[in-house]
């Protein structure tokens, strides 16, 4: 007898979806908001992009997608009844996320000892916003890893059951994303 042809479906809990559609929409308000603040004000938002690191948000870059990457393998090797395997792709996406965390709290404290406000101007108030909100979601996917890998770890996950996991990396690649738009958007275009 021949097999029925599956129809395919989104990845993760719809619910999740809900929530990535709502963060988006946040987001690009934000960002929309940046932008046009930006083109009203180049002289208050060019010193204060300037003083911006591109190589630090290039590793945040880098931090990020490799915790996608890992993230994506996790949820293949549930998928192949391999938890164990699946629990170490765990392990490393959140390696990943407190390695953003870590070179994060760094710039942040970096501007703070340096005297940065961050109701000074347009430009601080909305780099603030942008990337303390982007860091608290950074923080939540860590949060998510860390539970996912502990529930791994204890065989909660495979073939028939990965429902979590897929969840989680669905919000990280959202996480991930918002990075993709911001980092360009507030570290680069100037």
């Amino acid at each position: 007898m021949a097999e029925r042809a599956v129809a395919p479906r989104l990845a993760g809990d719809g619910i999740v979806w809900l929530l990535v559609l709502a963060e988006l929409l946040t987001f690009g308000l934000l960002f929309v908001s940046f932008a046009v603040a930006r083109h009203l004000q180049p002289a208050v938002f060019a010193p204060g992009q300037a003083a911006l690191s591109l190589h630090t948000g290039a590793l945040n870059t880098l931090l990020l997608v490799a915790a996608s990457w890992a993230a994506v393998r996790a949820v293949r090797a549930f998928e192949a009844d391999r938890g164990d395997l699946g629990a170490h792709w765990l392990l490393a996406a959140l390696a990943g996320a407190i390695g953003f965390l870590v070179v994060k709290t760094h710039e942040f404290v970096g501007k703070v000892q340096a005297g940065f406000d961050w109701a000074t101007n347009a430009f601080t108030l909305l780099y603030t916003l942008l990337t303390g909100f982007h860091y608290l979601h950074v923080v939540v996917g860590a949060i998510v890893f860390a539970v996912l890998w502990r529930k791994a770890r204890s065989g909660a996950y495979g073939r028939s059951h990965h429902m979590g996991p897929a969840s989680g990396a669905v919000f990280w690649h959202m996480v991930d994303l918002l990075w993709m738009v911001l980092f360009p958007l507030v570290y680069v275009i100037r």
